[in-house]
């Protein structure tokens, strides 16, 4: 369908990512906005802070007047919320995680594909420039072959009601290295602990094995950590990368260093790991900055006008719906959990669209 007049998107949550995503497609041209949020507060701010928007506290209000739906509510509600946008055919941007199960993942993924329309998932580094120069440098292959990747999601605090730490922030990590890998993983092995409340683990360690990329990557993630940090090393056998989203001016640094193993020598105690070390330059490639959900949202949009496939599309989310599972059961285990494709099923009718709780809309 071509649009010859401005693109209608509810933004639904009015929370830390729906502001955001507010704010940014309030900005691009011929789109306009309502948000909604059962909060009152919530819209009023939103109606203070963004002058051209519009608001609603129900879905079900505005459905039959926009073009496309922003998912920005907490996980456990993006499936039920998400059904009910694709199932109006509107196309459907949801935060990350895209759901909280792999049935409910597979069923929006069947569901947009039924209706024809975009379902896509909000994998915001995947529309990074840091991150696309990053990857230019693994394929590149000045690395030399990847022997590992390691990243780091720490902060204190935000603590969210219903996912535990590694559904909250692993995505982004879970999304960057198989972007950076082109490959998804194919095993998790798990260490997670909760430390305050009840109800989910707050720090985390997963391993994750990629089969055809012949690597894995270590992901570590915590609400409870003393310092802000959002960075990504990719050892290579010949250079070793570090993206650190948090420098204001050199966000990867390229490092010609590394370790190399000598030849054996039967005079060396048998066990020592005798090894060579290779100290190089230190490089910044540039990397001009433009805002990743800015880049995201308008790329839904574009997707939107001309039909074409997104970056980020929904079948991607279920890949990434499939791993978080996967930690599920290795941390029920306490082994390794193997990555496989879950049927396609699709899920029952959602039912009538209803007030959205304000308990239920903040992220």
């Amino acid at each position: 369908m071509a649009y010859q007049r401005p693109i209608a998107v509810a933004v639904v949550g009015y929370g830390y990512w729906g502001s955001k995503h507010a704010r940014v497609l309030s900005s691009i041209p011929d789109t306009e906005v309502v948000v909604v949020d059962g909060n009152e507060a919530r819209l009023a701010e939103a109606e203070a802070t963004h002058h051209a928007v519009a608001v609603s506290r129900s879905l079900e209000n505005v459905i039959d007047r926009v073009d496309a739906v922003v998912i920005c509510t907490p996980p456990g509600s993006h499936a039920a919320i998400g059904m009910t946008a694709l199932a109006a055919g509107k196309h459907t941007l949801v935060e990350k995680p895209l759901a909280t199960s792999v049935v409910d993942a597979e069923g929006m993924v069947t569901a947009a594909d039924r209706e024809g329309v975009q379902l896509m998932v909000g994998h915001t580094f995947e529309f990074n420039p840091a991150v696309w120069k990053l990857r230019e440098v693994v394929r590149s292959g000045a690395l030399g072959r990847i022997l590992y990747v390691d990243t780091a999601r720490l902060s204190l605090g935000r603590y969210q009601s219903d996912v535990n730490v590694i559904w909250d922030l692993a995505p982004h990590d879970i999304s960057i290295a198989s972007y950076l890998l082109d490959d998804m993983p194919s095993r998790a092995t798990v260490w997670a602990e909760r430390n305050i409340g009840f109800r989910h683990a707050d720090v985390a360690y997963l391993k994750l094995e990629f089969d055809r990329a012949d690597t894995h990557a270590f992901v570590r993630v915590s609400w409870l950590s003393p310092n802000k940090v959002r960075k990504v090393t990719v050892v290579g056998e010949r250079q070793m990368a570090v993206y650190d989203d948090l420098s204001d001016n050199e966000r990867i640094r390229i490092y010609d260093i590394g370790v190399d193993p000598a030849d054996h020598d039967e005079s060396v105690e048998t066990h020592a790991m005798p090894v060579s070390y290779r100290t190089g330059d230190i490089t910044s490639p540039y990397v001009a900055f433009s805002e990743p959900l800015l880049l995201q949202d308008r790329h839904f949009l574009d997707c939107i006008r001309t039909g074409a496939t997104s970056a980020s599309p929904g079948s991607r989310g279920a890949d990434v719906v499939r791993v978080l599972a996967a930690t599920d059961r290795a941390i029920e285990s306490g082994l390794t959990a193997s990555i496989v494709p879950a049927p396609v099923v699709e899920l029952a009718g959602v039912g009538a669209i209803t007030e959205l709780p304000a308990q239920r809309v903040a992220s």
